[in-house]
Protein backbone atom coordinates (compact mmCIF):
# COMPACT_ATOMS: atom_id res chain seq x y z
CA UNK A 1 0.00 0.00 0.00
CA UNK A 2 1.95 3.08 -1.15
CA UNK A 3 0.32 5.30 1.69
CA UNK A 4 1.26 2.83 4.29
CA UNK A 5 4.70 3.09 2.58
CA UNK A 6 5.14 6.56 2.34
CA UNK A 7 4.45 7.02 6.00
CA UNK A 8 7.10 4.37 6.93
CA UNK A 9 9.74 5.93 5.10
CA UNK A 10 8.78 9.57 6.69
CA UNK A 11 8.86 7.67 10.40
CA UNK A 12 11.79 6.15 9.67
CA UNK A 13 13.49 9.60 9.08
CA UNK A 14 11.97 10.92 11.75
CA UNK A 15 12.72 8.21 14.85
CA UNK A 16 16.93 9.10 13.38
CA UNK A 17 16.70 12.45 13.56
CA UNK A 18 15.06 12.07 17.21
CA UNK A 19 17.43 9.81 18.17
CA UNK A 20 20.56 11.72 16.99
CA UNK A 21 18.27 14.68 19.55
CA UNK A 22 18.39 12.79 22.53
CA UNK A 23 22.27 13.00 22.40
CA UNK A 24 21.47 16.09 23.95
CA UNK A 25 21.19 16.63 27.90
CA UNK A 26 17.33 16.81 28.93
CA UNK A 27 16.48 20.49 30.02
CA UNK A 28 14.22 21.84 32.39
CA UNK A 29 11.42 23.03 29.25
CA UNK A 30 7.96 22.74 28.33
CA UNK A 31 7.75 22.11 24.29
CA UNK A 32 3.83 22.17 23.02
CA UNK A 33 2.81 20.90 19.79
CA UNK A 34 -0.03 22.40 18.51
CA UNK A 35 -2.83 21.64 16.15
CA UNK A 36 -5.64 23.29 17.74
CA UNK A 37 -3.60 25.57 20.06
CA UNK A 38 -6.38 26.66 22.70
CA UNK A 39 -6.04 24.12 25.47
CA UNK A 40 -1.99 24.63 24.91
CA UNK A 41 -2.48 28.76 25.21
CA UNK A 42 -3.92 28.90 28.15
CA UNK A 43 -1.59 26.00 29.71
CA UNK A 44 1.72 27.67 28.72
CA UNK A 45 0.39 31.25 30.10
CA UNK A 46 -0.46 29.78 33.55
CA UNK A 47 3.10 27.82 33.76
CA UNK A 48 4.93 31.25 32.50
CA UNK A 49 3.57 32.76 35.98
CA UNK A 50 4.73 29.63 37.89
CA UNK A 51 7.81 28.85 35.75
CA UNK A 52 10.94 31.30 34.39
CA UNK A 53 11.68 27.50 32.15
CA UNK A 54 12.10 27.65 28.51
CA UNK A 55 8.66 27.42 26.74
CA UNK A 56 8.47 26.37 23.08
CA UNK A 57 5.00 26.16 20.83
CA UNK A 58 5.41 23.94 17.99
CA UNK A 59 2.68 25.08 15.70
CA UNK A 60 1.59 22.17 12.66
CA UNK A 61 0.09 23.87 9.55
CA UNK A 62 -3.52 23.35 10.66
CA UNK A 63 -2.68 25.70 13.89
CA UNK A 64 -4.71 28.87 13.62
CA UNK A 65 -4.47 30.04 17.28
CA UNK A 66 -2.65 33.35 17.80
CA UNK A 67 0.17 32.94 20.69
CA UNK A 68 1.79 35.56 22.72
CA UNK A 69 5.55 35.67 21.67
CA UNK A 70 6.07 36.93 25.10
CA UNK A 71 5.05 33.79 26.56
CA UNK A 72 7.02 31.36 24.29
CA UNK A 73 9.03 30.91 21.22
CA UNK A 74 7.32 29.97 18.28
CA UNK A 75 8.09 27.54 15.91
CA UNK A 76 6.50 25.97 12.64
CA UNK A 77 6.08 22.55 11.81
CA UNK A 78 6.26 21.80 8.16
CA UNK A 79 8.95 20.20 5.99
CA UNK A 80 8.53 23.23 3.82
CA UNK A 81 10.55 24.78 6.91
CA UNK A 82 13.48 22.44 7.17
CA UNK A 83 15.65 23.94 9.47
CA UNK A 84 12.65 25.03 11.72
CA UNK A 85 11.50 21.05 11.37
CA UNK A 86 15.11 19.82 12.86
CA UNK A 87 14.55 22.51 16.05
CA UNK A 88 11.30 21.25 16.56
CA UNK A 89 12.36 17.58 16.92
CA UNK A 90 15.80 18.66 18.65
CA UNK A 91 13.47 20.39 21.41
CA UNK A 92 10.51 17.28 21.16
CA UNK A 93 13.55 15.07 22.44
CA UNK A 94 15.00 17.28 25.08
CA UNK A 95 12.45 18.66 27.01
CA UNK A 96 11.09 17.29 30.33
CA UNK A 97 7.67 18.23 30.16
CA UNK A 98 5.63 17.82 26.21
CA UNK A 99 2.46 18.91 25.63
CA UNK A 100 0.26 17.79 22.54
CA UNK A 101 -3.20 18.58 21.86
CA UNK A 102 -3.92 16.17 18.83
CA UNK A 103 -3.27 12.72 17.21
CA UNK A 104 0.46 13.20 16.30
CA UNK A 105 2.12 9.97 14.17
CA UNK A 106 5.37 10.86 14.83
CA UNK A 107 4.96 9.65 18.15
CA UNK A 108 5.25 6.50 17.62
CA UNK A 109 8.27 6.36 17.19
CA UNK A 110 9.48 9.26 19.94
CA UNK A 111 10.30 6.85 22.60
CA UNK A 112 10.76 9.08 25.49
CA UNK A 113 13.78 8.84 28.37
CA UNK A 114 13.18 8.63 31.75
CA UNK A 115 12.52 12.48 33.01
CA UNK A 116 10.12 13.52 30.25
CA UNK A 117 6.46 13.70 30.79
CA UNK A 118 4.12 13.84 27.71
CA UNK A 119 0.37 14.88 28.44
CA UNK A 120 -2.11 14.93 25.82
CA UNK A 121 -4.61 17.99 25.75
CA UNK A 122 -6.67 17.06 23.57
CA UNK A 123 -9.02 19.22 21.72
CA UNK A 124 -12.71 18.16 22.76
CA UNK A 125 -14.21 18.70 25.83
CA UNK A 126 -16.48 16.11 25.51
CA UNK A 127 -17.33 12.73 22.54
CA UNK A 128 -20.63 12.35 21.19
CA UNK A 129 -18.97 9.92 18.79
CA UNK A 130 -16.39 7.47 18.33
CA UNK A 131 -12.88 7.96 17.55
CA UNK A 132 -9.68 6.46 18.52
CA UNK A 133 -9.63 2.69 18.90
CA UNK A 134 -13.30 2.77 19.14
CA UNK A 135 -13.89 4.65 15.64
CA UNK A 136 -15.62 2.05 13.01
CA UNK A 137 -13.22 3.27 9.93
CA UNK A 138 -10.30 1.87 12.81
CA UNK A 139 -11.10 -2.00 10.46
CA UNK A 140 -10.21 -0.19 7.36
CA UNK A 141 -6.81 0.04 8.48
CA UNK A 142 -3.98 -2.24 8.08
CA UNK A 143 -2.48 -4.11 10.98
CA UNK A 144 0.73 -2.50 11.24
CA UNK A 145 -1.73 1.02 11.00
CA UNK A 146 -3.50 -0.35 13.78
CA UNK A 147 0.03 -0.88 15.60
CA UNK A 148 1.46 2.51 15.07
CA UNK A 149 -2.14 3.80 16.18
CA UNK A 150 -1.59 2.19 20.19
CA UNK A 151 2.17 3.28 20.00
CA UNK A 152 0.85 6.82 19.47
CA UNK A 153 -1.44 6.74 22.70
CA UNK A 154 1.17 4.69 24.59
CA UNK A 155 2.98 7.93 24.86
CA UNK A 156 0.52 9.86 26.41
CA UNK A 157 1.73 9.73 30.27
CA UNK A 158 -1.11 11.46 31.00
CA UNK A 159 -4.68 13.13 29.36
CA UNK A 160 -6.29 15.96 31.16
CA UNK A 161 -10.11 15.63 31.40
CA UNK A 162 -12.73 17.54 32.40
CA UNK A 163 -15.13 14.88 33.15
CA UNK A 164 -15.10 11.12 34.73
CA UNK A 165 -17.05 10.64 31.63
CA UNK A 166 -14.78 11.36 29.02
CA UNK A 167 -12.32 9.43 31.35
CA UNK A 168 -14.01 6.42 30.39
CA UNK A 169 -14.10 7.52 26.62
CA UNK A 170 -10.27 7.71 26.72
CA UNK A 171 -9.72 4.69 28.39
CA UNK A 172 -11.27 3.00 25.69
CA UNK A 173 -10.16 5.08 22.70
CA UNK A 174 -6.87 5.23 23.66
CA UNK A 175 -6.49 2.23 25.49
CA UNK A 176 -4.84 3.82 28.50
CA UNK A 177 -5.58 2.66 32.12
CA UNK A 178 -7.10 5.05 34.33
CA UNK A 179 -4.33 6.17 36.25
CA UNK A 180 -2.90 8.14 33.61
CA UNK A 181 -6.16 10.36 33.32
CA UNK A 182 -6.05 14.38 34.85
CA UNK A 183 -8.85 15.54 36.64
CA UNK A 184 -7.99 18.92 36.49
CA UNK A 185 -10.56 20.29 33.96
CA UNK A 186 -10.02 21.34 30.56
CA UNK A 187 -7.48 24.53 30.11
CA UNK A 188 -9.72 26.11 27.74
CA UNK A 189 -12.65 25.85 29.17
CA UNK A 190 -11.26 28.61 31.51
CA UNK A 191 -11.68 31.20 29.17
CA UNK A 192 -15.98 31.20 29.88
CA UNK A 193 -15.26 32.27 33.97
CA UNK A 194 -12.78 35.21 33.11
CA UNK A 195 -14.85 38.10 32.51
CA UNK A 196 -12.11 40.49 31.73
CA UNK A 197 -10.88 38.02 28.89
CA UNK A 198 -14.90 37.75 27.86
CA UNK A 199 -14.75 41.13 27.59
CA UNK A 200 -11.66 41.19 25.26
CA UNK A 201 -13.29 38.78 23.30
CA UNK A 202 -16.65 40.62 22.90
CA UNK A 203 -14.61 43.73 21.43
CA UNK A 204 -12.55 41.02 19.39
CA UNK A 205 -15.14 39.69 17.57
CA UNK A 206 -17.12 43.45 17.32
CA UNK A 207 -14.32 44.11 15.32
CA UNK A 208 -14.13 41.22 13.14
CA UNK A 209 -17.86 40.79 12.69
CA UNK A 210 -19.79 43.85 13.73
CA UNK A 211 -23.24 42.26 12.67
CA UNK A 212 -23.41 40.49 16.08
CA UNK A 213 -24.35 43.62 17.95
CA UNK A 214 -27.57 44.45 15.65
CA UNK A 215 -29.07 40.67 15.63
CA UNK A 216 -29.18 37.27 17.61
CA UNK A 217 -26.93 34.72 16.42
CA UNK A 218 -27.02 31.56 15.05
CA UNK A 219 -24.09 29.63 14.64
CA UNK A 220 -23.87 26.45 12.83
CA UNK A 221 -20.85 23.79 13.68
CA UNK A 222 -20.91 20.79 12.09
CA UNK A 223 -18.20 18.36 11.96
CA UNK A 224 -17.00 16.56 9.11
CA UNK A 225 -18.19 13.41 6.71
CA UNK A 226 -15.22 11.71 5.63
CA UNK A 227 -16.95 11.14 2.51
CA UNK A 228 -16.77 15.05 2.04
CA UNK A 229 -13.58 16.46 2.81
CA UNK A 230 -13.00 17.59 -0.53
CA UNK A 231 -16.74 18.55 -1.47
CA UNK A 232 -18.34 19.74 1.48
CA UNK A 233 -22.12 19.91 0.45
CA UNK A 234 -23.68 22.62 3.47
CA UNK A 235 -27.23 20.70 4.25
CA UNK A 236 -29.17 23.67 5.52
CA UNK A 237 -31.33 25.53 3.09
CA UNK A 238 -30.38 29.26 3.88
CA UNK A 239 -32.79 30.52 1.21
CA UNK A 240 -35.47 29.14 3.74
CA UNK A 241 -33.39 30.24 6.52
CA UNK A 242 -32.98 33.73 5.46
CA UNK A 243 -36.74 34.00 4.87
CA UNK A 244 -37.82 33.17 7.99
CA UNK A 245 -35.26 34.41 10.37
CA UNK A 246 -32.87 37.13 8.61
CA UNK A 247 -35.06 39.97 10.53
CA UNK A 248 -34.16 38.79 13.72
CA UNK A 249 -30.99 36.51 13.51
CA UNK A 250 -28.09 36.51 11.77
CA UNK A 251 -26.34 32.80 10.75
CA UNK A 252 -22.47 32.16 11.42
CA UNK A 253 -20.67 28.63 9.74
CA UNK A 254 -18.32 27.45 11.45
CA UNK A 255 -16.98 24.19 9.75
CA UNK A 256 -14.39 21.66 10.94
CA UNK A 257 -11.01 22.85 9.75
CA UNK A 258 -10.66 19.88 7.38
CA UNK A 259 -13.15 21.26 5.04
CA UNK A 260 -14.01 24.27 3.23
CA UNK A 261 -17.46 26.14 2.37
CA UNK A 262 -18.36 28.82 -0.46
CA UNK A 263 -20.94 31.20 0.52
CA UNK A 264 -23.88 31.24 -1.44
CA UNK A 265 -24.56 34.68 -3.05
CA UNK A 266 -27.49 36.67 -1.96
CA UNK A 267 -27.39 36.20 1.93
CA UNK A 268 -23.99 38.55 2.75
CA UNK A 269 -25.93 40.51 5.50
CA UNK A 270 -27.24 37.31 6.49
CA UNK A 271 -24.77 34.58 6.58
CA UNK A 272 -21.08 34.31 7.42
CA UNK A 273 -18.26 31.68 6.70
CA UNK A 274 -16.12 32.04 10.46
CA UNK A 275 -14.52 29.10 9.58
CA UNK A 276 -10.86 30.61 9.65
CA UNK A 277 -11.56 32.44 13.03
CA UNK A 278 -8.73 31.31 15.53
CA UNK A 279 -10.78 30.82 18.76
CA UNK A 280 -13.98 28.95 18.83
CA UNK A 281 -14.61 30.09 22.19
CA UNK A 282 -15.13 33.99 21.16
CA UNK A 283 -17.92 32.55 18.49
CA UNK A 284 -19.66 30.77 21.31
CA UNK A 285 -19.45 33.59 23.30
CA UNK A 286 -21.60 35.68 21.46
CA UNK A 287 -23.78 32.39 20.12
CA UNK A 288 -27.65 32.88 21.09
CA UNK A 289 -28.61 29.28 19.49
CA UNK A 290 -25.82 26.72 18.23
CA UNK A 291 -26.88 23.97 15.95
CA UNK A 292 -24.58 21.43 15.16
CA UNK A 293 -24.90 17.36 14.77
CA UNK A 294 -22.24 14.81 15.99
CA UNK A 295 -19.20 17.35 17.17
CA UNK A 296 -18.13 17.80 20.88
CA UNK A 297 -19.06 21.36 20.78
CA UNK A 298 -22.15 21.59 22.69
CA UNK A 299 -20.32 19.83 25.67
CA UNK A 300 -18.61 23.43 26.33
CA UNK A 301 -21.23 25.71 24.68
CA UNK A 302 -24.28 23.68 27.91
CA UNK A 303 -21.66 25.75 30.00
CA UNK A 304 -23.76 28.59 29.07
CA UNK A 305 -27.18 27.27 29.16
CA UNK A 306 -28.33 28.20 25.81
CA UNK A 307 -30.32 26.58 23.49
CA UNK A 308 -28.57 23.73 21.36
CA UNK A 309 -30.38 22.26 18.11
CA UNK A 310 -28.76 19.40 16.98
CA UNK A 311 -29.35 18.57 13.30
CA UNK A 312 -28.99 15.01 12.26
CA UNK A 313 -29.92 14.98 8.75
CA UNK A 314 -28.23 11.72 8.32
CA UNK A 315 -28.39 10.00 11.94
CA UNK A 316 -29.40 6.84 10.47
CA UNK A 317 -26.20 6.93 8.14
CA UNK A 318 -23.47 8.37 9.96
CA UNK A 319 -20.70 5.58 11.45
CA UNK A 320 -19.70 5.41 14.75
CA UNK A 321 -21.86 7.49 17.12
CA UNK A 322 -21.77 6.31 20.56
CA UNK A 323 -25.17 4.44 21.72
CA UNK A 324 -26.39 7.33 24.21
CA UNK A 325 -25.99 9.77 21.27
CA UNK A 326 -30.26 10.15 21.49
CA UNK A 327 -30.94 9.94 24.64
CA UNK A 328 -28.45 11.70 25.96
CA UNK A 329 -28.59 15.05 23.41
CA UNK A 330 -29.86 17.89 25.28
CA UNK A 331 -31.70 19.67 22.95
CA UNK A 332 -34.25 18.66 20.20
CA UNK A 333 -32.45 16.42 17.23
CA UNK A 334 -34.08 17.69 13.69
CA UNK A 335 -33.83 16.49 10.30
CA UNK A 336 -34.97 19.16 8.03
CA UNK A 337 -34.51 22.99 7.70
CA UNK A 338 -38.06 23.58 8.17
CA UNK A 339 -37.80 21.49 11.78
CA UNK A 340 -34.87 23.92 12.85
CA UNK A 341 -36.86 27.15 11.76
CA UNK A 342 -40.01 25.81 13.76
CA UNK A 343 -37.82 24.94 16.87
CA UNK A 344 -35.80 28.51 16.77
CA UNK A 345 -39.49 30.29 16.40
CA UNK A 346 -41.19 28.12 19.33
CA UNK A 347 -38.14 27.91 21.14
CA UNK A 348 -38.53 24.22 22.08
CA UNK A 349 -35.40 23.67 23.81
CA UNK A 350 -35.50 22.55 27.49
CA UNK A 351 -32.56 24.28 29.33
CA UNK A 352 -32.74 22.08 32.54
CA UNK A 353 -31.63 19.11 30.18
CA UNK A 354 -28.70 20.93 29.10
CA UNK A 355 -27.69 22.35 32.36
CA UNK A 356 -27.85 18.35 33.46
CA UNK A 357 -25.61 17.34 30.23
CA UNK A 358 -22.91 20.27 30.91
CA UNK A 359 -22.64 19.07 34.36
CA UNK A 360 -21.91 15.65 33.32
CA UNK A 361 -19.08 16.85 30.16
CA UNK A 362 -17.85 19.98 32.57
CA UNK A 363 -17.28 18.28 35.92
CA UNK A 364 -14.14 19.46 36.43
CA UNK A 365 -13.80 22.93 34.25
CA UNK A 366 -14.46 25.23 36.87
CA UNK A 367 -12.47 28.11 35.69
CA UNK A 368 -9.28 27.23 36.82
CA UNK A 369 -8.26 23.79 34.93
CA UNK A 370 -5.00 25.62 33.68
CA UNK A 371 -3.56 26.30 37.07
CA UNK A 372 -4.81 22.74 38.17
CA UNK A 373 -2.45 21.35 35.33
CA UNK A 374 0.35 23.73 36.15
CA UNK A 375 0.15 22.78 39.67
CA UNK A 376 0.57 19.16 38.68
CA UNK A 377 3.93 19.79 35.83
CA UNK A 378 5.57 21.61 38.76
CA UNK A 379 4.79 18.72 40.79
CA UNK A 380 6.28 16.52 38.53
CA UNK A 381 9.44 18.03 38.43
CA UNK A 382 10.13 18.02 42.04
CA UNK A 383 12.85 15.38 42.16
CA UNK A 384 11.31 12.95 43.99
CA UNK A 385 8.65 12.42 40.82
CA UNK A 386 9.98 10.81 37.92
CA UNK A 387 8.47 9.63 34.94
CA UNK A 388 10.18 5.99 33.60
Amino acid sequence: MIREFIISIYLFIFKILFMLAKLFPLQEKTVGFASFGDNIYYTTRALRKSSNEPIIIVRDSMCKYEFDESIATIIPFHLTRPIAYIKSIYHLATATTILVDNYFGFLAVTKFRKGATCIQLWHATGALKKFGLQDPSIKNRTPKAIKRFQQVYNRFHYITVGSDRMAEIFEESFGRPSETMLRTGVPRTDFFYNQLERNHALQAIDDYLPHTRQKKVILYAPTFRENQLNHYRIQLDVSRMYEELSQDYILLIKNHPAVRYELQHGYEDFVFDVTDYYDVNHLLLVTDILITDYSSVPCEFSIFHKPIIFYAYDLTEYPGLRKDYVSESPGPIVYTTEEIITTIKEENVDLEKIAHFSSIWNKYSKGNSSNHLVDFIMERKSPKHQVG
